[in-house]
């Protein structure tokens, strides 16, 4: 029971669940190449709204199987269109509110990622201070 507080206490802190990506942040990525933009919002969502440059679009549903280590780089890149980031490589998450995109990070510290970020703002934030 100890076991599982204190596991439960240390991802509650973890530093994933506290770093956010800001608008500026995001509006910069065409200039950072090295860090990679996902949003999890379904093709249904981006068809509606549209999506933020760079960003690629895994939905929520497929971010678990997306980066599990039996998700070879070559089976990512074919899905996504891009090589697979590494644990350790700068991950931006993002979706209409930044609930969702909070459960993707979630997820992929899980499994071992420890470089992300949320977008809080996500789509919401972006499309009204981009006037869309």
């Amino acid at each position: 029971m100890c076991a599982l507080f204190f596991n439960w206490i240390t991802k509650l802190f973890s530093s994933n669940k506290m770093s956010i990506a800001t608008y500026e942040e995001v509006l910069d990525l065409p200039n950072h190449p090295e860090k990679v933009l996902i949003d999890v919002r379904g093709a249904d969502e981006l068809a509606a709204t549209g999506q933020i440059p760079t960003s690629i679009n895994i939905p929520l549903e497929q971010v678990a199987k997306a980066f599990s280590p039996e998700t070879s780089t070559e089976e990512f890149s074919r899905l996504y269109g891009v090589p697979k980031p590494n644990q350790d490589h700068y991950i931006i998450m993002s979706c209409r509110t930044g609930r969702r995109s909070q459960m993707a990070i979630d997820t992929i510290a899980d499994l071992g990622y420890t470089n992300a970020r949320n977008y809080k703002g996500s789509w919401t934030e972006w499309a009204a201070k981009q006037g869309l």
